[in-house]
This record gives structure tokens, C-alpha cells and sequence, in this order.
């Protein structure tokens, strides 16, 4: 049984009368080009020498305007090396495998080098490697050359030189030490063996100094609950590819909980495999990344999730607290326990509710389930914060108690709920120093602001697990007059080592017999670890307070998106530009709401004429601290009772103007904890989302989504046609299948390589990291907020977000099949397009699917756009005169219109605008000038590289050798890119699965693109 569900991208859609959706269906470009206000000013046309304007002038083009800019772009001469040095060769990159490790995203990566330049990042794909860089990590590369950085220290927001900050930071420690008074060091999870040993030193040599370790994003609870068990500071690691039954509590673990990189493990369980895959049921709040991925979700309230818990708790240890019956979900709730129960070892519980006893449980559960997935002895060691001892120095600030204060790595003054607070108390210190790569918030509060470099600028290791032992090594010299935190304790203990030496020492007791050289190049060492045992605990007092959790007024989850995190890259405009998966809004922070509490507070959402989303305000009261002014989104599928707020956002110290964007949901992240209380209330005005929901739609255009369930892909594997239907046509009054019927002549293709994309639709996470490779690896612009509401975002790769109407597959087909004629069939209709409370989602990439037969191609008059042998849609940027025919033929709306310049432009002030940012910028790729039509190149530069490569070693091309940035940069394995010709790839044994399908099949247009069918599990068995 094919899917024939109704699916919809905003709930624009469902209003059947609406005029906006028609009319973005039918019109391509939302805003003209003012042709009539530039053909009138003759100055701009004398000024322009391009010898095209007599052409497009007589032959009469709409898009003149843009056309003219286009032959008139930039030259640039470049200035050879006057001594090359002898390990850069000019044109060839070089990789260099490092570390992340920021306090909140840690990752092994490898760095790509143009000429001494980082320009992207990779995943590092060895053996052992915890890599899997999430679109923060991809983008980091860009923060290396923010223009704001700090460029040296200063001390009173002066210039100042090392000497006198080591000088001024010695004289107040031993003027501490002398009066025996408090020093504190405040940093954040360094999670670094070398760090510690030398605070270690710095102790011994000042008895009165301390450390605080400082989670921005704060997992405390989780933290406290492993150490009470296991008596180590760390977090359980999960393998979810061992589980055929993953239950989820308020945990986005395909997001950011506990640092993320479990997307991978998830994948290869969610992919059918001999007529199996792993189930997943998701209880949360706000609508999640995990969320959408699941079997089935249960939207419930916070204290709901604790009840849940209990239930399940019960069920599985046989214990008998008593809790109260959840409304609507109770069955449900139930059904998820005895289904865990039953998968015994194969079953996994994870829980991110932000509670002690919560997380007690779910240590509790696993133990009892003696689950394969739940993983112990390889603990994450990359969260280390701890709540109680943050609260207690902002206690003894304000008491004057603290002497001397170090910060490290952290933004109090930023992201502490407290932070008026926490600024009195700085004041009442003899000396504060803020370790920082910006002039931030804390920094330009402090005594003295230490300028330091970035990861990329850094020497460093990281104990990511217990079993991962890792190196950070600079892949370029730093830019400005900066230093290391470690550098600057090593000189005020008066140890003249380097920190590099220090470091190299210091590994040999990690290395696990490991050269220091091999450990360098693969970027970390593994160990064997010695397993955790656990002792025994009180549970059931956990339990007995869970179940007595109840509700006072709004629960408000505050989260992190998998674009801003923790906010640290605010200044990122790549990330700022990033579309959420879920909301599919960038540039903004917001609060998201279910349907039904939005008509109860009168707070709405609306479109515009030209496809923006509009919004209400409201105000945000938690404690006695309200928020006022956030956006509001309505949000299909947020628990009843609800609202989530994401951090990250609000930034405005060393921020450009441009960026300063959203709301600081750290002020209401009272006692560090994720899950309050609030109450909210309408304000006044009205809020423009930079929203891509409504932008290049299909055209209402359906098999876009095909999915089938799981009983029905077993019991019909064979006849496929059953829920994989060959699209039909009408040639001479029959229907033969689409594939068969051509408008050209083919032309052989089995000669040679021909490159092919396969996407499967049940790997895919939404995740966006293939986006922000995307970026980095084709220098794609940044427009902007405004330009982005225009329809006028350049992103070669976009993430479709779609929702389904009924909760239960089967539920859309019984509907539509049961409707009988022809006022029951428009009725029936019409009722499914009313927004479901808890709807399906399904996650598509799309970007341009190099079709074989490609409408772009036929109607370009200058021909710009052509097709190679190899399989890929090629644009000549030179030959483009801007005509956007194409974009208009175009059937998966994937070309991108260059309105602007937007390299060297002061009216776009993002990183291609000033030198530093543009250091970032791919030699390989060209950097297109304003009025042509730019798209995906299947990273044509990355495909001949690697042919160039094997034609000069004289081997053959290995399967894997051929990658786009997408392929590469797809932790979850849902992205395979190939040849096809190669029948042993692995792109061409998916070619030929039974669930491969094109998209838009029936126009003929034969992609080099393909998909795979969306396989779920039948609700009715979950």
C-alpha cells in the first residue's frame, strides 16, 4: 500500500482559501526587479560598457537590471609566494586531524588547509574516532576569522602587553595568598588531562585557589545522578544500533542532549534491514528533533514526563508506586513500558528531564534492562559543570568573600540567570580576569580582558570518553597577539615549559602506547577501560517524588537549537542564517506554542502577501523575572500546557549589528535548571520571521514523501508496485510508466564515471550539517534577515520539513477511503487539513537533482546551464545574462538567483566583507558576481580531484574516494554519493534497491538524484 497522505509545510496551506498559497504556486519570483526605475536613470545605463546591453536591451528581458552587474565583475590579481614554504604547495590542500572541544561541542575533526589558510571541516572517520561534526562544528571555521575578535589584552578596556597582565594577575595571587584570601578559577568542561595537572600546580603553589567548573548549559542533574551511582563525574554513552526499542523522555538525542554524535548508531537501527528495524517512541514537550523522527510521540507536559517515568519504572522493576492516570496518554504511556519490557536487553531508556531523581531512574531502568545500548564504561567526560558550586560563588561575590577570580571559557555575565548578581560581586573582587576570544559581556566587566586564540590557533588534549583520549593541534599560526589559558598558568607557576612540551609529556600516561606522533596524526588514542560497576541507591524514594509532580502554570522547556547552541557562535552568520529543521525560521529566537494555548491567549501567527510569517509578542514570566517581547511560533505538536524557548540568542557585546537578533532565555533559567514554570501573556506589535516555510515550494506537486509501513514493505517486498508505485503516463491513450517515454534521445552514460546521490529518507536526521558543509565548501553567501523573508536565501541545499495530518498511518488512508461521495469527500477533505495536535514529520534534503534530462537546460538562451558526461547540471557563471528561466523550469525549485553582490559590499556586513572573513573562502570555487543563477554542483571541484589524484598515483578510484560536502559531511550515513558505473559501489547497489525512487518521477526529467522510501513501524503495533 503506496502512502497516499496529505502532507503540508505550513499551516498557511491548510486554509483552502487561502490567496497567499495560490499565489506562490503560481508565481516563482515574489518581488520584481524594479526594470522600469533603472532603464529611466540614464546614468546607470551610460556607466554600464558591457557589450550584452544592446542584446538583452532589443531583445527585451524582464531581468536587465541584474544581467548588466554581471559583466562587469571584480578582478583580481594574485601575488605569488616570494619564499614558498616548503610544505605548502600552492593548489593543494592539506588536512590536519584536531580536536573541537569549546566546552560544548567536542568533536574529532579534520581541518582542510588551502595554503596555510583552515577553509572547512571534516569528519574524521577513523576507527575509534567519536566524531560526527554536528553544523557548529562545520561552521566553527568560520568564527576563526571573526573581524571582532579580541586582538590583544587589555587591562581596563586599554591595549596591553602580556608582561603587564602576567605581572598585575601574579601581584594580586600572592597579595591573595598573603592575606589568605579566596581565589577562584571559573572555566568551563575542559575535559583535558593537561589543564587539570597544571590547576593542579597552580593549586599546590596557591593552597587558597579553587576551581568552579561552569556548564553554560547546564547537566548537572544528569551529572550528579552518574557520580551518586558510579562514582564518576560523567554521563552514560548510549549505542542505540544495539536496541530494537528506544523510549525517549524529554530527550532530543538526535539534537544537542549530552553533547549529541548518537545520530549515527540511531540511523543503522532506523534503516529496514531482513524485515526489521528499531522502534522509537518519543514523550516530550516541545516538538525535537527526536521527536520527529519517532514511531509515535506523546505530547505531555514536564510533570507529566516524571509520572510517565514512574509508570515505567514500575512496570520494569516491579515496584508499585502509586501515580495518577495521564490524560488521553495513558494507554499509550503504558503500552511503551511493556514494549521495553519485552525487549529486555534490546530495549533502552533515555531521559532528559532536567531532574536528579528523573535521572536516577533512568539509571535504575537500564540496570534492569541489562540494555546492550546503555553504555557505562565508556562514560562522556566532555559535561563536568556542576550548578550547586556556580550558585555558591555568585554567593560569595556578593559577600565580598572572593579575592581573585580567573574565568576560562565561560560568559557568566551572559548566560547566568543571576548575572546582575554575578556583575556586584566582580566588583567587589581586587582583580577579575576574563580568558576570552571576544570583548563580551564578562570580558568588558572585568579588570582585565585576556585575548585568546582559537581551537584552530591551539595546542590541547580532551578526554572525550573514558576511552578516547584526544589531541588539538593549530592548523594555522595565530592571528593576533593571544595566549593560552594553559600558556598563562604555566607562568604564573613559574614553569618555563611551553605548554606544547608540557602537553607532550603529559599525554604519555594516555597515549596507551601510541607514539606522541601517531597520536597527533589521527587526532587521539583509544584504551581499553575497566568497567563501572554500580552501587546500590535509594530509587524508590526518587520514584515516590516523581509521582507526586504536578504542573503550576505553563511549563516552559528552555532548549538548544542545533544552529546557535549555547550561543558561543552567535557572531557565526552562517549559523544565523541556518533554518531550523523543525520551524524552518532563521534569524530569530522565539516561543513556541500549541495551537490550542495559543487561541487561549489570543497570541497568532499569519502570512503576508509575498510568503512572510508574521507573529505575535508576548511576555514571559518566570520567578519575579519576565521577558518581554519574544516572538511567538505556533507549534503543531507542542504539548498542551507548554512553551519552549531556545538559548543562544540575545547577544549584543562584540556582536555586529546585524546579528544581534532574539531574546536571552538565560534570564529565566532560574537555579540552572531547564524546566520552569512560567506564565506568558500577549503583547503588543507585531514580529517578521525570516520563515523559508512557504518559500520554493513544490508546486503542490505530490509523491514528494513516499512511506510505507513496515508489515507492508515485508509482506509486499517482492511486488514493490504495492507502496513503491512506478508513476504512470499517457502515451497514445495508454498508461505506460513514466520511465519509459523521453522527449530526447539518451545518450550513453555507462562510459566513464556518472555520479549519483542517494538520500535516504529514514536516515535522515534533518540534522542540517550537510547545509553548513554546504557553505564552507562552495562559498555560498549570506543575504541576511531581511533578503532571507524576501525568498532571496542562496542556499544550495535546503532541508524540507513536512507534516502529515493523522497520528496513525494508517489513519489518513482509512479516512480519505471511507469518504462517499462528493460533499462527503470535500468535507472529509477539509477536516484533515485542520492542524493535527501531535502530527507526523518527515525530513527531505533538496538540491538540484542534475537531471539527465533537465528542463533548465532546454530553455537557457545563452546556454549557461548544460549537462556533462559524468552526470552533473553545470553552470558557466560568465555565460549567465540572469534571464531566471531555469529557476523557473525548474520543477524542484533549487536555483538561487544572485540579487546582489554580496562579496565586498558594505551593505552586506557579514565575513565576505572584510579581509579576515574572506580568508575562509574556497580557492576552488569562484566567488559569483551579482545578477546569475547559482545551484548545487554536485562539488564538481571534489569529484575531479579526485580523479586527478588516481590518475596521478596510476590506480583505480576506490568506492568512498568520490564526495560532495553533503555525502561527507552526513554523520547519519543517510547522504551515499557515487559512481554508478562502478556496480560494486555502494551508490550503485542502492540504485537498484526496491526503495529507491525519483523525485517527481513522471515529468521525465531522469535525476542523478535519488531517494528512498520512508519505511515506519505500524502505529497500531507501538
Amino acid at each position: 500500500m503506496a502512502s497516499n497522505k496529505k502532507y503540508w509545510k505550513s499551516v498557511e496551506e491548510l486554509d483552502e482559501n487561502s490567496s497567499i498559497v495560490e499565489t506562490l504556486r503560481s508565481n516563482e519570483f515574489v518581488e520584481q526587479i524594479p526594470v522600469d526605475e533603472f532603464l529611466g536613470d540614464k546614468e546607470n545605463l551610460s556607466s554600464s560598457s558591457t557589450s550584452r546591453r544592446d542584446f538583452l536591451k532589443y531583445v527585451g528581458f524582464s531581468t536587465a537590471a541584474a544581467s548588466l552587474a554581471a559583466c562587469e565583475g571584480p578582478v583580481v590579481k594574485s601575488i605569488p609566494y616570494v619564499l614558498q614554504p616548503e610544505q605548502i604547495i600552492p593548489g593543494v590542500a592539506d588536512y590536519y586531524a584536531t580536536t573541537i572541544a569549546d566546552g560544548f561541542d567536542f568533536a574529532n575533526i579534520l581541518i582542510k588547509t588551502r595554503e596555510g589558510r583552515p577553509i572547512k571541516v571534516e569528519n574524521n572517520n577513523l576507527e575509534g574516532a567519536r566524531s560526527g561534526a554536528n553544523a557548529r562544528v562545520h561552521a566553527s571555521v568560520l568564527s576563526l576569522y571573526d573581524s571582532l575578535r579580541l586582538k590583544q589584552p587589555k587591562i581596563n578596556q586599554k591595549d596591553a602587553d602580556w608582561s603587564q597582565v602576567n605581572a598585575k594577575i601574579k601581584s594580586s595571587l600572592e597579595d591573595a595568598k598573603a592575606k589568605g584570601e579566596s581565589v577562584v578559577v571559573l572555566t568551563n568542561s575542559t575535559a583535558s588531562p593537561s589543564t587539570d595537572a597544571l590547576l593542579a600546580d597552580f593549586m599546590a603553589k596557591y593552597p587558597n585557589a579553587k576551581q568552579v567548573v561552569y556548564d553554560a548549559v547546564s547537566e548537572s542533574n544528569a551529572l550528579d545522578a552518574f557520580q551518586t551511582v558510579y562514582g564518576v563525574r560523567g554521563l552514560a554513552n548510549y549505542d542505540f544500533s544495539k536496541s530494537d526499542v528506544i523510549v525517549s523522555i524529554g530527550a532530543d538525542f538526535l539534537g544537542d542532549w549530552q553533547g549529541g554524535g548518537f545520530d549515527a548508531s540511531y540511523a543503522k537501527g532506523r534503516i529496514p534491514k531482513n524485515g526489521k528495524m528499531s522502534k522509537h517512541i518519543q514523550i516530550e514537550a516541545n516538538m525535537s528533533l527526536a521527536g520527529a523522527k519517532a514511531d509515535k510521540r506523546i505530547p505531555l507536559t514536564v510533570a507529566n514526563q516524571k509520572q510517565a517515568l514512574v509508570k515505567i519504572y514500575n512496570l520494569i522493576s516491579g515496584a508499585t508506586v502509586g501515580t495518577p492516570k495521564i490524560d488521553k496518554y495513558e494507554a499509550d504511556v503504558l503500552k511503551a513500558a511493556q514494549q521495553l519490557k519485552a525487549a529486555g536487553t534490546k530495549g533502552v531508556l533515555v531521559c532528559g528531564i532536567d531532574d536528579y531523581d528523573a535521572q536516577m531512574l533512568t539509571l535504575a531502568i537500564n540496570n534492569q534492562l541489562s540494555s546492550e545500548a546503555f553504555n557505562t564504561s565508556n562514560a562522556i567526560l566532555t559535561r563536568k559543570g556542576n550548578a550547586k558550586d556556580v550558585n555558591q560563588l555568585v554567593s560569595d561575590l556578593k559577600a565580598g568573600k572572593v579575592h581573585t577570580i580567573l574565568m576560562s571559557g565561560v560568559n557568566p555575565v551572559y548566560t547566568l540567570p543571576n548575572s546582575k548578581e554575578f556583575v556586584e560581586g566582580l566588583k567587589k573582587t581586587k582583580l577579575s580576569v576574563a580568558f576570552s576570544m571576544k570583548e563580551d559581556e564578562t570580558a568588558l566587566v572585568s579588570n582585565i580582558a585576556a585575548a585568546t586564540p582559537h581551537y584552530l590557533e591551539s595546542w590541547g588534549d580532551v578526554t572525550l570518553t573514558r576511552g578516547n583520549y584526544s589531541i588539538q593541534q593549530p592548523t594555522i599560526n595565530p592571528l593576533f597577539d593571544t595566549k593560552q589559558f594553559q600558556e598563562v598558568l604555566l607562568s604564573l607557576t613559574d614553569n618555563t615549559t611551553s605548554y606544547h612540551d608540557y602537553l607532550k609529556s603529559s599525554a604519555s600516561a594516555s597515549l596507551n602506547g601510541k607514539s606522541w606522533n601517531k597520536t597527533v596524526h589521527d587526532g587521539f588514542a583509544t584504551t581499553e577501560v575497566v568497567e563501572l560497576t554500580a552501587t546500590s541507591a535509594d530509587y524508590s524514594a526518587s520514584a515516590v517524588k516523581l509521582a507526586q509532580s504536578k504542573s503550576n502554570g505553563l511549563d516552559l522547556v528552555l532548549y538548544t537549537k542545533v544552529g546557535l547552541g549555547d550561543g558561543q557562535q552567535a557572531n557565526n552568520p552562517w549559523l544565523q542564517e541556518f533554518p531550523d529543521p523543525i520551524t524552518r525560521v532563521s534569524w530569530d529566537n522565539y516561543v513556541t506554542i500549541s495551537k490550542k494555548d495559543a487561541e487561549k491567549y489570543k497570541l497568532e501567527n499569519w502570512n503576508v502577501a509575498n510568503g512572510g510569517l508574521n507573529g505575535s509578542y508576548a511576555d514571559i514570566k518566570v520567578g519575579n523575572t519576565t521577558l518581554k517581547n519574544v516572538p511567538v511560533i505556533i507549534q503543531p505538536g507542542q504539548a498542551v500546557g507548554t512553551i519552549g524557548l531556545a538559548f543562544g540568542y540575545g547577544k549584543k557585546e562584540s556582536m555586529k549589528a546585524e546579528m544581534q537578533v532574539g531574546v536571552n532565555a538565560y534570564e529565566l533559567y532560574a537555579n540552572l535548571n531547564s524546566n520552569q514554570s512560567a506564565t506568558i501573556s500577549k503583547a503588543s506589535g507585531e514580529h517578521e520571521f525570516a520563515c523559508v516555510q512557504l518559500q520554493k515550494t513544490l508546486m503542490g506537486r505530490g509523491d514528494i514523501i513516499k512511506e510505507t509501513t513496515l508489515s507492508t514493505f515485508v509482506k509486499e517486498y517482492e511486488n514493490s508496485e504495492v507502496w513503491n508505485p512506478t508513476p504512470m503516463v499517457s502515451l497514445d491513450h495508454k498508461e505506460v510508466p513514466a520511465k519509459t517515454v523521453d522527449l530526447w534521445e539518451s545518450f550513453d552514460r555507462t562510459t566513464g564515471h556518472h555520479f549519483n546521490l542517494s538520500i535516504d529518507l529514514n536516515a535522515c536526521t534533518g540534522c542540517g550539517a550537510c547545509v553548513i558543509a554546504c557553505h564552507a565548501e562552495n562559498n555560498v553567501p549570506v543575504v541576511g534577515k531581511s533578503e532571507v523573508r524576501r525568498s532571496r536565501d542562496m542556499h544550495w541545499l535546503r532541508i524540507d520539513r513536512y507534516y502529515s495530518h493523522e497520528e496513525t498511518f494508517a489513519g489518513d488512508v482509512e479516512l480519505k477511503e471511507s469518504a462517499h461521495g462528493l460533499t462527503n469527500v470535500i468535507g472529509t477533505l477539509s477536516d484533515m487539513e485542520d492542524p493535527s495536535e501531535n502530527p507526523q514529520i518527515a525530513f527531505q534534503p533538496i538540491m538540484c537533482q542534475h537531471c539527465n534530462h533537465a528542463p533548465c537546460e532546454t530553455v537557457c538562451p545563452v546556454a549557461a546551464t548544460s549537462h556533462s558526461r559524468q552526470g552533473q547540471n553545470h553552470m558557466a557563471y560568465n555565460r549567465c545574462v540572469g534571464t531566471r528561466y531555469c529557476a523557473n523550469n525548474c520543477p524542484y525549485k533549487v536555483r538561487r538567483f544572485n540579487w546582489f553582490l554580496y562579496n565586498k559590499n558594505s551593505e552586506f556586513d557579514y565575513h565576505m566583507n572584510n579581509d579576515l572573513g574572506r580568508m575562509v573562502l574556497n580557492p576552488d570555487v569562484n566567488v559569483r558576481s551579482r545578477g546569475v543563477m547559482e545551484k548545487c554542483s554536485m562539488c564538481i571541484q571534489m569529484t575531479q580531484k579526485t580523479i586527478l589524484d588516481a590518475k596521478r598515483d596510476g590506480r583505480e578510484i576506490k568506492d568512498g574516494e568520490f564526495q560532495t560536502a553533503c555525502s561527507s559531511a552526513c554523520s547519519s550515513g543517510a547522504m551515499v554519493f557515487g559512481d554508478v558505473n562502478d556496480k560494486e559501489s555502494q551508490v550503485a547497489k542502492l540504485a537498484e534497491d526496491k526503495r529507491m525512487y525519483h523525485l517527481l518521477e513522471h515529468i521525465g526529467t531522469k535525476p542523478n538524484v535519488f531517494y528512498h522510501v520512508k519505511v515506519t513501524n505500524d502505529k497500531e503495533k507501538i
